[in-house]
């Protein structure tokens, strides 16, 4: 008889993949009336391209996909998916909490593509995923947790991918941070408090705290802070009138727009634009 026995460390020890989470599982299939919007996200985002080709935008810089690659993207880099009309993008997506992912020293930190053709371990665990979400049959959450960390072990071991515990820092700093880029990417745009704490998945009334704590003003009057500025390069540099600046930046009116800049400048739009001159500070 031949008896083979292995024990298991269960003390855990500093083991980076017991502390993630996932946060999301989603798909998708865009056709010709999709509209890219770059955005970003306080967690990581790993995308499995099912079929169909296209582009990943990071940060300005368009990379191309095709079917059978995974596209990890770490917290806080914006992006966002470029579908082709001829052959429309599909993909899985899983939104994970706690890591961020890195491949060899040719990769910047912000996201890799890796190809995955014929590797039917890690796709198993992903359509594993997608399929205990959907069916949302009891212990779905526990089962699609224990998919994950299996498939992010599978790409630990089987590519050069790297883990990274996003903890460094303070989990509201993360949070803070990534609604800040939001409202970059979207202050044209009308948000509110709901909007932006559900991007972090938070509360309205923490997100208010925290992001005043982190950088000294409101989500909100931030999100005004950057219409003024984009408001200050136009009335310089364009012969635009009130309501067309206001609408362009999402102001509800011109008038509003006035009393904001007032408030911001101690001038009026038009005074500042006949002064020739900047404000102190600037």
């Amino acid at each position: 008889m031949s008896h083979r026995r292995f024990a298991m460390d269960s003390s855990g020890g500093d083991n980076i993949i017991s502390r993630i989470k996932l946060l999301n599982v989603s798909s998708a299939r865009y056709g010709g009336d999709w509209h890219s919007v770059p955005h970003t996200h306080s967690y990581a985002e790993l995308f499995y391209t099912v079929g169909g080709a296209g582009q990943f935008r990071i940060d300005n810089e368009l990379y191309p996909v095709h079917p059978n690659q995974l596209v990890i993207i770490s917290p806080n880099v914006t992006h966002t998916e470029v579908s082709y009309k001829a052959s429309p993008l599909e993909y899985i997506v899983l939104g994970i909490q706690g890591l961020e992912l890195s491949v060899d020293e040719s990769n910047d930190g912000r996201f890799c593509i890796i190809d995955c053709p014929g590797d039917n371990e890690i796709i198993s665990c992903l359509r594993n995923i997608y399929k205990e979400t959907v069916e949302q049959r009891p212990g779905c959450e526990l089962i699609c947790q224990a998919y994950m960390e299996i498939l992010i072990s599978r790409l630990m071991r089987r590519t050069s991918l790297t883990a990274a515990d996003q903890t460094t820092g303070s989990q509201g700093s993360h949070q803070c941070a990534a609604v800040r880029h939001y409202i970059d990417a979207h202050y044209k745009e009308s948000l509110n408090l709901d909007m932006l704490a559900a991007q972090a998945h938070v509360s309205k009334f923490y997100l208010a705290h925290a992001f005043k704590a982190e950088y000294g003003i409101s989500p909100i009057n931030y999100q005004i802070s950057l219409r003024i500025r984009e408001s200050k390069h136009l009335l310089r540099e364009t012969d635009m009138s009130l309501s067309q600046i206001s609408r362009i930046l999402g102001f509800s009116s011109a008038s509003y727009f006035s009393q904001s800049f007032r408030r911001a400048e101690g001038m009026s739009p038009l005074d500042y634009r006949n002064s020739g001159r900047k404000p102190k500070g600037e």
